[in-house]
């Protein structure tokens, strides 16, 4: 990804940026003198933690689960800022526990912020993009999208989600001018393991004694997570000024070892059934 070009100063839309991720973005872009939308469901909260307001900060109030807040933000922004170079979709929370001790409205509450919240944004941004002809789009998905871990099944269900719309999502607007990147971080040193960003089963059953064992090991991942999220918003500010951005992106060195043993399971598996599966032809 390494480019020797002049960076230019960009217009760039951050969602969930009043902490974690999105917050070390917004603090590095501003600070690089970037223009920054950023969105939250607290603006106080937002402005009160990037705390440079200047005229290149939009600090926005969006509920991503409402197609009608995000137009009316988007709407906003490139009336402010008159375009939108980059999109980061990096607002989403965490939900623990086995598919059975998850009710429907939890898992729609999930699908609502983690993937119909990035489709919303995908949406309302693309007419200005397509306009141009430029933009990236990167959405923040997650390792547990590619390897997810015992526990996890909604959590993950909606990080494959994203991965899967964005590779498509490539195809469909790279003759347009349009890039996408999808980011799949592993454990960083954010509040992600916090009540503020996770949710657990309220209805935990007995039987499920690998889950509960799996979330007391996460959790006590809290605050000791070997990746630097400033070091993670770096590298997803540097693929903005990248001729040819990956499509896929693997950030810390946890992610990079489960995606590559996730590889070699699904070699095996598919290798292992290889004869059965190219049996189904009609015969004659």
């Amino acid at each position: 990804m390494k480019n020797d070009k002049i960076i230019e100063n960009k217009v760039w839309f951050v969602t969930g940026a009043s902490k974690g991720f999105g917050l070390s973005l917004v603090k590095q872009l501003l600070a690089a003198g970037h223009k920054v939308a950023a969105t939250s469901r607290y603006v106080s909260s937002l402005v009160k933690a990037v705390g440079d307001i200047s005229d290149n900060f939009l600090p926005l109030y969006v509920n991503l689960a409402d197609e009608k807040s995000v137009a009316e933000a988007i709407q906003i922004t490139v009336g402010t800022f008159d375009k939108i170079d980059v999109v980061i979709n990096n607002a989403g929370y965490g939900i623990g526990g086995s598919v059975e001790e998850l009710t429907d409205e939890e898992a729609r509450e999930s699908f609502d912020i983690n993937v119909f919240g990035t489709l919303n944004v995908i949406r309302e941004v693309m007419p200005f993009m397509r306009e141009r002809k430029s933009g990236h789009i990167i959405n923040i998905s997650s390792i547990a999208g590619i390897a997810p871990g015992t526990g996890w099944a909604l959590y993950a269900a909606t990080k494959f989600a994203v991965i899967g719309l964005s590779e498509v999502l490539a195809d469909d607007v790279k003759s347009m001018g349009i890039k996408v990147t999808v980011v799949a971080p592993g454990a960083f040193r954010t509040n992600f393991l916090t009540g503020d960003s996770l949710v657990m089963t309220k209805k935990p059953i007995h039987d499920y004694q690998e889950v509960r064992d799996s979330h007391t090991r996460y959790l006590q991942m809290d605050g000791h997570q070997a990746g630097d999220p400033e070091k993670a918003a770096a590298a997803m500010i540097s693929l903005a000024d990248d001729d040819n951005p990956p499509v896929h992106l693997l950030l810390g060195e946890d992610a990079y070892t489960r995606a590559m043993t996730k590889l070699g399971v699904l070699e095996k598996e598919f290798r292992l059934n290889e004869e059965l599966s190219k049996s189904m032809a009609y015969q004659g």
